[in-house]
């Protein structure tokens, strides 16, 4: 979809909506229901403008790789074009199969797959209590849960779930002078062990793609909790294994008063692949894992919800060759955002966040092994009808190194749901 295009369906929508709160009901606005419930339809489109980004602060991870589309293309997140439909074919009380087929377009690189597939099993029909089983949706952390254009308030990602850090699974830095190099470079970086080809790195915690594996939950008033064994990891979420071995992630949310939920998550796998081991003569892939730690707190009363949540990740690589990177890789962020109710349909919301990293030392001395950043974000949301949303966003953010230390970016994004 072209920019002209994306405007035409901002418009579109926009005159469809106002069509309906007239009276006509041109758009659905609630799930689409078949046979008694056998089968529900929903779908959530959202569709953006804004102002390149040279800097690739943003980047959405739909499969888009840099290998195959522009670096221009490839950076403009704050534009683009994305549906959901997500379906339940109920077979009787106790088994239902989900599925969610997706359809991306960013400037003009069209994407479509089939990114949830997985069969739920309750078997009491009392309880809550599920048993999930295929490509599932994520366990870690807060934001992973409201990824859609409808539940977040803003139009850009939390960083620790789309800023592309320079690490990548199929390939490494033979040392800590070639890490060093890459330092905001996460977006296209280049390592000489393993897979040498120019690609991007991996977030902290990647929310485009869904993990294959199988995943309980279970509730009940006060806590949740939920647990998954998976073939990927929190960076890097897999179709089929390549890693020689699964991951397991938690997470507990604990909810002591209404309107106040507190969450922690953790995860553990091996985050390279057997490949890029192989290349390093590191022997078995298990010790060179990704692990990861994460808190989350939601307040709402009234008017407002404020929001925390921060993320540590480290990652283990081999050492190759001097200067070695000889402890672990840390990587730190975190977020803090906040929405107000102006007036019936209008709010304002801000989002304020850091994301840091760990010290190595190279041939020149001591220094982060990523260049660090921070973000903020404003803007405001308008509801056409209670399913159309419209969203303003301005965004700032400073990096401490690549090519565009800092960048200020607009956008408007409209949303609709069923």
């Amino acid at each position: 979809m072209t920019l002209s295009g994306t405007l035409s369906f901002l418009s579109i929508l926009v005159i469809l909506s106002r069509a309906s709160v007239a009276g006509a009901q041109i758009l659905p606005s609630s799930p689409i229901v078949i046979g008694d419930g056998t089968v529900t339809l929903g779908g959530d489109i959202s569709a953006s403008v804004g102002r390149d980004d040279p800097g690739f602060f943003n980047y959405t991870d739909y499969q888009h790789s840099v290998d195959s589309v522009s670096v221009a293309q490839a950076s403009r997140s704050l534009r683009r074009f994305r549906a959901d439909l997500n379906g339940l074919l109920k077979a009787g009380n106790h088994v239902s199969v989900l599925g969610e087929l997706r359809l991306v377009d960013v400037d003009d690189i069209v994407a479509a797959e089939g990114s949830a597939l997985y069969l739920r099993i309750h078997p009491w029909t009392s309880r809550r209590f599920d048993i999930q089983a295929g490509r599932i949706p994520p366990t870690f952390g807060a934001f992973t849960h409201r990824t859609y254009g409808s539940d977040n308030p803003l139009i850009g990602y939390p960083l620790g779930f789309q800023y592309l850090t320079s690490l990548r699974p199929d390939a490494i830095p033979a040392d800590a002078d070639e890490l060093l190099k890459m330092r905001g470079r996460g977006w296209l970086d280049t390592f000489s062990v393993g897979n040498v080809l120019p690609r991007r790195g991996v977030p902290l915690a990647a929310i485009g793609r869904w993990d294959t594996g199988v995943q309980v939950r279970a509730a009940n008033d006060f806590v949740e909790g939920t647990g998954a064994v998976t073939l990927g990891t929190l960076a890097n979420p897999l179709w089929k294994d390549d890693n020689g071995g699964p991951q397991i992630a938690g997470r507990l949310a604990f909810h002591p008063v209404a309107g106040l939920i507190l969450g922690a998550s953790a995860s553990h796998g091996p985050f390279l692949a057997t490949s890029t081991v192989r290349a390093a003569n590191a022997g078995d892939p298990g010790p060179f894992t990704q692990d990861a730690w994460g808190a989350d707190a939601e307040y709402s009363s009234g008017y407002y919800v404020v929001r925390m949540e921060t993320i540590l990740s480290r990652w283990t690589l081999p050492m190759v060759r001097a200067p070695f990177i000889d402890h672990p890789l840390d990587a730190a962020v975190i977020s803090v955002e906040g929405r107000y109710k102006i007036v019936p349909g209008l709010y304002a919301a801000a989002r304020v966040e850091h994301l840091g990293f760990s010290t190595i030392t190279g041939s020149a001395g001591p220094r982060t092994w990523d260049a660090p950043v921070t973000r903020v974000e404003t803007g405001a949301g308008y509801s056409i009808q209670r399913n159309v949303l419209l969203k303003f966003s301005y965004q700032f953010d400073k990096r401490d190194g690549g090519r565009v230390p800092k960048s200020h970016l607009v956008a408007t994004e409209v949303v609709f749901w069923f």
